[in-house]
């Protein structure tokens, strides 16, 4: 199954640079369920993996002046305060046997993973509907800084949770808020979840929790090769057609995990 990892990891890597965001959200179900570590686990070390992927993707996108480094540190400083409070805070205050009831029983992991799923299904809809309508341009500057700031501590609180880095729900708050350019939008999306991942995973190591480092990089440097080349070609291929058939991927994933994970809720 490890092989079959490392080959899923370099797929994670091309979406991510193609898209700017959505394929960060496999690293979890990769990491437990090709290299078998738990969801608690496997959230850290998505954040490592994410985050070090997305930094490299990131720097071809500054080379190319497609990053707005204002929008992108006004998103990113909330969510990294976001990403520590649900590592630091949240996850360790969670039970590791929530329920237990003769037809219920409910774990710290299935709950990760329920919650995961659930997020892979929201994400899959955000991928493949159209396009919303822009916020109006006489918006206030004040108002649409605010909400971009807000997101981003939502965006952390949930990516510390799942281990994803939340690209689907920062391109569209870069897009219809800060009203980037599409390509910007991936660019700026990228540096966000470098950050975010990095500095969470970053507080995951400074309160002692071990890690396989050499699998991890090894991933990460897979995963790497695989958004230089997503990146490469991004111009090249039609990022909407992209987006819908990567979406209703999924969707299917999300759909599989949700189903499993409900039935070890030994109901």
């Amino acid at each position: 199954m490890e092989s079959l990892g490392y080959v899923a990891s370099f797929l994670m890597g091309i979406t991510l640079g193609l898209m700017g965001g959505g394929g960060s959200i496999l690293t979890v179900p990769i990491m437990v369920y090709l290299f078998g570590f738990s969801p608690t686990v496997a959230t850290g070390n998505s954040l490592f993996v994410v985050g070090l992927t997305a930094m490299i993707g990131s720097a071809m996108y500054i080379r190319k002046g497609d990053i707005d480094f204002k929008t992108g540190f006004l998103f990113a400083i909330p969510s990294v305060m976001g990403v520590n409070i649900s590592r630091g805070l949240i996850i360790p205050k969670i039970p590791e046997l929530i329920v237990s009831f003769d037809f219920l029983v409910l774990t710290r992991e299935i709950l990760i993973m329920i919650t995961f799923a659930a997020l892979m299904i929201a994400a899959s809809y955000s991928m493949i509907k159209k396009k919303s309508a822009q916020i109006p341009k006489d918006s206030a500057p004040l108002a649409r800084g605010t909400l971009i700031a807000f997101e981003g501590l939502t965006v952390g609180l949930i990516a510390g949770f799942v281990g994803a880095g939340g690209g689907f729900l920062i391109i569209p708050a870069l897009i219809f808020l800060a009203r980037l350019s599409m390509r910007v939008a991936i660019g700026t999306s990228l540096m966000i979840i470098a950050l975010q991942s990095l500095l969470g995973f970053a507080g995951d190591v400074s309160r002692g929790i071990e890690f396989e480092w050499k699998l991890l990089i090894t991933v990460a440097i897979i995963a790497v090769f695989g958004i230089m080349i997503g990146s490469s070609v991004a111009h090249k291929i039609k990022e909407q057609k992209l987006k819908i058939a990567f979406g209703w991927f999924v969707l299917f994933m999300g759909a599989t995990i949700l189903i499993e994970q409900i039935r070890q809720l030994s109901f």
